[in-house]
Protein backbone atom coordinates (compact mmCIF):
# COMPACT_ATOMS: atom_id res chain seq x y z
CA UNK A 1 0.00 0.00 0.00
CA UNK A 2 1.54 3.66 -1.28
CA UNK A 3 1.63 5.73 1.27
CA UNK A 4 1.15 3.05 4.33
CA UNK A 5 3.07 3.33 7.64
CA UNK A 6 5.15 0.15 7.76
CA UNK A 7 4.59 -1.79 11.39
CA UNK A 8 7.14 -4.03 13.30
CA UNK A 9 5.75 -6.38 15.33
CA UNK A 10 8.09 -7.16 18.48
CA UNK A 11 7.23 -10.87 19.59
CA UNK A 12 5.37 -13.43 18.04
CA UNK A 13 3.53 -14.87 21.22
CA UNK A 14 -0.34 -15.22 21.35
CA UNK A 15 -1.25 -11.40 21.65
CA UNK A 16 0.45 -10.88 18.40
CA UNK A 17 -2.10 -12.71 16.69
CA UNK A 18 -4.76 -10.25 17.61
CA UNK A 19 -2.47 -7.14 15.97
CA UNK A 20 -1.86 -9.50 13.15
CA UNK A 21 -5.46 -9.46 12.47
CA UNK A 22 -6.25 -6.03 13.76
CA UNK A 23 -3.92 -4.64 11.39
CA UNK A 24 -5.21 -6.39 8.16
CA UNK A 25 -8.60 -3.69 9.07
CA UNK A 26 -6.42 -0.78 9.61
CA UNK A 27 -6.49 1.83 6.95
CA UNK A 28 -2.85 3.15 5.96
CA UNK A 29 -1.14 0.09 7.94
CA UNK A 30 0.74 -2.67 6.92
CA UNK A 31 2.95 -4.85 8.45
CA UNK A 32 6.78 -4.47 7.56
CA UNK A 33 8.75 -6.70 9.75
CA UNK A 34 8.45 -9.19 12.89
CA UNK A 35 10.76 -9.56 15.46
CA UNK A 36 11.47 -12.38 17.49
CA UNK A 37 14.54 -14.98 19.09
CA UNK A 38 12.50 -18.18 17.84
CA UNK A 39 12.31 -17.95 14.39
CA UNK A 40 9.33 -21.39 14.43
CA UNK A 41 7.37 -18.64 16.38
CA UNK A 42 7.60 -16.23 13.69
CA UNK A 43 6.82 -18.84 11.11
CA UNK A 44 4.08 -20.43 12.90
CA UNK A 45 2.47 -16.89 13.40
CA UNK A 46 2.53 -16.00 9.92
CA UNK A 47 1.16 -19.84 8.66
CA UNK A 48 -1.87 -19.35 11.71
CA UNK A 49 -2.88 -15.72 10.39
CA UNK A 50 -2.09 -16.01 6.22
CA UNK A 51 -0.09 -12.99 6.46
CA UNK A 52 2.12 -12.30 3.49
CA UNK A 53 5.82 -13.12 4.06
CA UNK A 54 7.55 -10.33 5.62
CA UNK A 55 11.16 -10.06 6.98
CA UNK A 56 11.66 -11.88 10.00
CA UNK A 57 14.66 -10.42 12.48
CA UNK A 58 15.71 -12.04 15.41
CA UNK A 59 16.85 -8.42 17.52
CA UNK A 60 15.15 -5.67 17.39
CA UNK A 61 18.21 -3.65 16.26
CA UNK A 62 18.27 -5.21 13.02
CA UNK A 63 14.83 -4.68 12.32
CA UNK A 64 14.84 -0.69 13.27
CA UNK A 65 17.28 -0.66 10.00
CA UNK A 66 14.91 -2.22 7.55
CA UNK A 67 13.68 0.85 5.58
CA UNK A 68 10.07 0.00 5.91
CA UNK A 69 9.22 0.05 9.71
CA UNK A 70 7.90 3.25 11.30
CA UNK A 71 6.21 2.04 14.23
CA UNK A 72 7.06 -0.66 16.24
CA UNK A 73 4.15 -2.53 18.60
CA UNK A 74 5.71 -4.33 21.80
CA UNK A 75 3.99 -7.62 22.55
CA UNK A 76 6.79 -9.01 24.79
CA UNK A 77 5.92 -10.13 28.24
CA UNK A 78 4.72 -7.35 30.10
CA UNK A 79 8.29 -7.25 31.94
CA UNK A 80 10.12 -7.10 29.01
CA UNK A 81 8.89 -3.80 27.69
CA UNK A 82 10.76 -0.85 28.53
CA UNK A 83 14.26 -2.52 26.61
CA UNK A 84 12.42 -2.58 23.34
CA UNK A 85 9.97 0.45 23.58
CA UNK A 86 13.08 2.66 24.00
CA UNK A 87 14.92 1.39 21.68
CA UNK A 88 12.64 1.85 19.17
CA UNK A 89 11.95 5.48 20.24
CA UNK A 90 15.33 6.74 20.36
CA UNK A 91 15.62 5.02 16.59
CA UNK A 92 12.93 7.66 15.78
CA UNK A 93 10.37 5.03 15.54
CA UNK A 94 6.78 5.55 16.63
CA UNK A 95 5.95 3.12 19.52
CA UNK A 96 2.85 1.30 20.43
CA UNK A 97 3.33 -0.90 23.35
CA UNK A 98 0.39 -3.63 24.84
CA UNK A 99 -0.67 -3.55 28.11
CA UNK A 100 0.50 -3.17 30.63
CA UNK A 101 2.76 0.01 29.52
CA UNK A 102 5.12 -1.90 32.02
CA UNK A 103 4.80 -3.50 35.52
CA UNK A 104 5.70 -0.19 37.71
CA UNK A 105 4.99 3.74 37.36
CA UNK A 106 8.76 4.19 36.92
CA UNK A 107 9.39 2.10 34.03
CA UNK A 108 6.36 3.36 32.32
CA UNK A 109 7.79 7.17 33.02
CA UNK A 110 11.07 5.86 31.41
CA UNK A 111 8.97 4.59 28.25
CA UNK A 112 7.23 7.96 28.38
CA UNK A 113 10.05 10.41 28.83
CA UNK A 114 12.02 8.16 26.07
CA UNK A 115 8.87 8.48 23.39
CA UNK A 116 8.78 12.83 24.00
CA UNK A 117 12.76 13.00 24.05
CA UNK A 118 12.69 11.38 20.71
CA UNK A 119 9.66 13.12 19.20
CA UNK A 120 7.71 9.92 18.38
CA UNK A 121 3.84 8.88 19.66
CA UNK A 122 3.16 6.38 21.84
CA UNK A 123 0.22 4.73 22.52
CA UNK A 124 -0.86 2.07 25.18
CA UNK A 125 -2.88 -0.66 23.93
CA UNK A 126 -6.37 -0.13 25.66
CA UNK A 127 -9.30 -2.11 23.27
CA UNK A 128 -12.05 -2.08 25.79
CA UNK A 129 -12.22 1.93 25.57
CA UNK A 130 -12.95 1.40 21.88
CA UNK A 131 -15.68 -0.69 22.39
CA UNK A 132 -19.51 0.57 21.51
CA UNK A 133 -21.04 -0.07 24.84
CA UNK A 134 -18.13 1.47 27.12
CA UNK A 135 -17.97 4.64 24.28
CA UNK A 136 -21.95 5.58 25.15
CA UNK A 137 -21.32 5.08 28.92
CA UNK A 138 -18.25 6.93 28.90
CA UNK A 139 -20.36 9.79 26.77
CA UNK A 140 -23.21 9.69 29.41
CA UNK A 141 -20.49 10.42 32.21
CA UNK A 142 -19.42 13.44 29.99
CA UNK A 143 -22.93 14.66 29.60
CA UNK A 144 -23.18 14.97 33.08
CA UNK A 145 -26.38 12.64 33.29
CA UNK A 146 -25.55 10.50 36.44
CA UNK A 147 -25.40 13.90 38.44
CA UNK A 148 -22.68 13.65 40.91
CA UNK A 149 -21.00 10.27 40.69
CA UNK A 150 -20.96 8.19 43.61
CA UNK A 151 -19.70 4.66 42.93
CA UNK A 152 -17.89 2.90 40.69
CA UNK A 153 -17.54 -0.78 40.48
CA UNK A 154 -15.82 -2.74 38.11
CA UNK A 155 -15.42 -6.68 38.05
CA UNK A 156 -13.14 -9.34 36.29
CA UNK A 157 -14.11 -12.80 37.55
CA UNK A 158 -12.17 -14.66 35.51
CA UNK A 159 -10.84 -18.76 35.07
CA UNK A 160 -7.47 -19.72 33.88
CA UNK A 161 -6.07 -23.28 34.27
CA UNK A 162 -3.20 -24.46 35.92
CA UNK A 163 -2.20 -24.96 32.26
CA UNK A 164 -1.91 -21.41 31.20
CA UNK A 165 0.21 -20.65 34.17
CA UNK A 166 2.84 -23.92 33.30
CA UNK A 167 3.21 -22.63 29.66
CA UNK A 168 5.53 -20.19 28.64
CA UNK A 169 7.59 -19.74 31.26
CA UNK A 170 6.91 -16.24 32.51
CA UNK A 171 2.98 -16.13 33.34
CA UNK A 172 2.75 -15.36 37.29
CA UNK A 173 6.71 -14.42 37.70
CA UNK A 174 6.83 -11.11 39.23
CA UNK A 175 9.69 -9.85 37.30
CA UNK A 176 7.74 -10.69 33.83
CA UNK A 177 4.30 -10.66 34.97
CA UNK A 178 4.31 -7.75 37.38
CA UNK A 179 0.99 -9.15 38.83
CA UNK A 180 -1.70 -11.45 38.49
CA UNK A 181 -5.18 -11.13 38.03
CA UNK A 182 -4.92 -7.45 38.42
CA UNK A 183 -2.08 -6.25 36.49
CA UNK A 184 -2.37 -9.30 33.54
CA UNK A 185 -6.52 -10.04 32.93
CA UNK A 186 -8.43 -6.84 35.03
CA UNK A 187 -5.89 -4.17 34.08
CA UNK A 188 -8.75 -3.62 30.92
CA UNK A 189 -11.44 -3.07 33.81
CA UNK A 190 -9.02 -1.02 36.03
CA UNK A 191 -8.36 1.16 33.04
CA UNK A 192 -12.16 1.57 32.14
CA UNK A 193 -13.06 2.93 35.77
CA UNK A 194 -10.51 5.36 35.68
CA UNK A 195 -11.74 6.76 32.11
CA UNK A 196 -15.19 6.75 33.64
CA UNK A 197 -14.52 7.72 37.48
CA UNK A 198 -11.25 10.11 37.08
CA UNK A 199 -8.31 9.68 39.06
CA UNK A 200 -8.20 7.63 42.64
CA UNK A 201 -6.73 9.37 45.61
CA UNK A 202 -6.68 6.56 48.04
CA UNK A 203 -6.70 3.01 48.29
CA UNK A 204 -7.11 -0.27 49.81
CA UNK A 205 -6.80 -3.97 49.03
CA UNK A 206 -6.46 -7.81 49.55
CA UNK A 207 -4.72 -10.04 47.24
CA UNK A 208 -4.36 -13.79 47.51
CA UNK A 209 -3.05 -17.06 45.41
CA UNK A 210 -6.28 -19.16 45.97
CA UNK A 211 -6.81 -21.59 43.35
CA UNK A 212 -3.42 -22.43 41.22
CA UNK A 213 0.44 -23.52 42.18
CA UNK A 214 3.77 -22.96 41.47
CA UNK A 215 2.91 -18.95 40.76
CA UNK A 216 4.27 -16.06 42.50
CA UNK A 217 1.00 -13.88 41.93
CA UNK A 218 -2.37 -12.99 43.16
CA UNK A 219 -5.05 -15.21 41.27
CA UNK A 220 -7.67 -13.49 43.68
CA UNK A 221 -8.34 -9.98 44.42
CA UNK A 222 -10.47 -6.86 45.82
CA UNK A 223 -10.18 -3.44 46.50
CA UNK A 224 -11.84 -0.22 47.75
CA UNK A 225 -11.15 3.03 45.88
CA UNK A 226 -11.63 6.92 47.18
CA UNK A 227 -11.76 8.92 43.81
CA UNK A 228 -10.60 12.54 44.09
CA UNK A 229 -14.57 13.83 43.25
CA UNK A 230 -15.32 11.92 46.41
CA UNK A 231 -16.57 9.25 44.62
CA UNK A 232 -16.23 5.59 46.27
CA UNK A 233 -15.28 2.31 44.27
CA UNK A 234 -14.95 -0.97 43.88
CA UNK A 235 -12.45 -3.62 42.20
CA UNK A 236 -13.00 -7.11 42.04
CA UNK A 237 -10.36 -9.40 40.04
CA UNK A 238 -9.95 -12.98 39.64
CA UNK A 239 -8.28 -16.17 37.81
CA UNK A 240 -9.79 -18.41 40.17
CA UNK A 241 -13.65 -18.10 39.74
CA UNK A 242 -14.78 -21.04 37.56
CA UNK A 243 -16.01 -21.32 34.50
CA UNK A 244 -14.61 -17.49 34.26
CA UNK A 245 -17.61 -14.94 34.11
CA UNK A 246 -18.35 -11.66 31.98
CA UNK A 247 -16.62 -8.51 33.40
CA UNK A 248 -18.32 -5.94 34.53
CA UNK A 249 -18.53 -1.88 34.98
CA UNK A 250 -20.84 0.03 36.63
CA UNK A 251 -21.13 3.37 37.18
CA UNK A 252 -23.68 5.25 39.57
CA UNK A 253 -24.48 8.69 40.42
CA UNK A 254 -27.34 10.34 42.27
CA UNK A 255 -29.11 10.59 38.87
CA UNK A 256 -28.49 7.53 36.93
CA UNK A 257 -27.04 4.03 36.72
CA UNK A 258 -25.96 1.89 34.18
CA UNK A 259 -24.04 -1.67 33.91
CA UNK A 260 -22.36 -2.84 31.50
CA UNK A 261 -21.81 -6.49 31.51
CA UNK A 262 -19.24 -7.60 28.55
CA UNK A 263 -20.92 -5.15 25.41
CA UNK A 264 -24.53 -5.70 26.92
CA UNK A 265 -25.87 -2.80 28.81
CA UNK A 266 -28.14 -4.23 31.68
CA UNK A 267 -29.13 -1.60 33.14
CA UNK A 268 -29.63 2.11 31.79
CA UNK A 269 -31.82 4.45 34.07
CA UNK A 270 -31.66 8.40 34.16
CA UNK A 271 -33.67 11.15 35.89
CA UNK A 272 -34.56 12.87 33.80
CA UNK A 273 -34.90 10.30 30.70
CA UNK A 274 -34.16 11.15 27.13
CA UNK A 275 -35.67 10.17 24.15
CA UNK A 276 -32.61 8.30 23.40
CA UNK A 277 -32.24 6.00 26.02
CA UNK A 278 -34.99 3.42 24.90
CA UNK A 279 -32.22 3.58 21.96
CA UNK A 280 -29.17 2.74 23.72
CA UNK A 281 -31.20 -0.03 25.74
CA UNK A 282 -32.32 -1.57 22.36
CA UNK A 283 -29.36 -1.34 21.12
CA UNK A 284 -27.35 -3.45 23.52
CA UNK A 285 -29.80 -5.60 24.98
CA UNK A 286 -29.36 -8.27 22.15
CA UNK A 287 -26.57 -10.19 23.81
CA UNK A 288 -24.18 -8.86 21.14
CA UNK A 289 -20.83 -9.05 23.39
CA UNK A 290 -18.17 -10.70 21.93
CA UNK A 291 -16.39 -13.43 24.14
CA UNK A 292 -13.53 -11.54 26.46
CA UNK A 293 -12.04 -14.10 27.50
CA UNK A 294 -13.27 -15.39 30.72
CA UNK A 295 -11.82 -18.40 30.52
CA UNK A 296 -10.06 -18.79 27.09
CA UNK A 297 -7.58 -16.00 26.42
CA UNK A 298 -7.67 -16.65 22.85
CA UNK A 299 -11.58 -16.12 22.66
CA UNK A 300 -11.34 -11.99 22.54
CA UNK A 301 -12.02 -10.26 19.73
CA UNK A 302 -9.56 -8.05 17.66
CA UNK A 303 -12.08 -5.12 16.73
CA UNK A 304 -11.04 -3.03 19.64
CA UNK A 305 -7.23 -3.55 18.56
CA UNK A 306 -8.45 -2.58 14.88
CA UNK A 307 -10.03 0.44 16.04
CA UNK A 308 -7.55 1.84 18.44
CA UNK A 309 -4.58 1.21 15.93
CA UNK A 310 -7.00 3.53 13.76
CA UNK A 311 -7.10 5.66 15.81
CA UNK A 312 -2.88 5.53 16.44
CA UNK A 313 -2.17 5.71 12.65
CA UNK A 314 -4.52 9.39 12.80
CA UNK A 315 -2.66 10.34 15.33
CA UNK A 316 0.70 9.80 13.89
CA UNK A 317 -1.08 11.06 10.23
CA UNK A 318 -2.27 14.46 11.51
CA UNK A 319 0.58 14.84 14.59
CA UNK A 320 -2.18 14.82 17.06
CA UNK A 321 -2.56 13.16 20.53
CA UNK A 322 -3.45 9.39 20.65
CA UNK A 323 -6.48 9.04 22.48
CA UNK A 324 -4.81 6.40 25.23
CA UNK A 325 -1.22 7.90 25.38
CA UNK A 326 1.62 6.96 27.33
CA UNK A 327 0.41 8.98 30.57
CA UNK A 328 -3.11 7.22 30.04
CA UNK A 329 -1.79 3.72 29.88
CA UNK A 330 0.53 4.45 33.23
CA UNK A 331 -2.82 5.29 35.49
CA UNK A 332 -3.64 1.92 35.89
CA UNK A 333 -0.62 0.39 36.60
CA UNK A 334 -0.14 2.92 39.44
CA UNK A 335 -3.35 2.09 40.57
CA UNK A 336 -2.73 -1.65 40.60
CA UNK A 337 0.98 -1.20 42.29
CA UNK A 338 -0.55 0.89 45.05
CA UNK A 339 -3.54 -1.72 45.49
CA UNK A 340 -0.01 -4.63 45.76
CA UNK A 341 1.79 -2.13 48.20
CA UNK A 342 -1.43 -1.69 50.52
CA UNK A 343 -1.87 -5.17 50.59
CA UNK A 344 1.57 -5.48 51.52
CA UNK A 345 2.22 -2.86 54.00
CA UNK A 346 -1.83 -3.34 55.50
CA UNK A 347 -2.18 0.82 55.04
CA UNK A 348 -4.31 2.41 53.22
CA UNK A 349 -2.34 4.02 49.79
CA UNK A 350 -2.82 7.51 48.85
CA UNK A 351 -1.94 8.50 45.19
CA UNK A 352 -0.10 11.39 43.79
Amino acid sequence: MAGALGFAIVGCGMIARFHVKALAEVPGATIAALVTRNLASAEKLIAETGIPAVPVFTSLAEALKHPGVDVVIITTPSGAHLEPAVEAAKAGKHVVVEKPLEITPERCDAIIDACAKHGVQLCTIFPSRFHDANMVLHDAVAAGRFGRLTLGETTCKWWRSQAYYDEGGWKGTQALDGGGALMNQAIHNVDLLLWMMGDVAQVAGFTAMLAHERIEVEDTAVAALTFKSGALGVIQATTSVHPGLPKTIAIHGDRGSAVIEQEDILRWEFQPPTAGDDAVKARFAQKIGVSGGASDPKAISFQGHARQLTDFVNAIQTKTAPKVDGREGRKAVALICAIYESMKTGRVIRLS
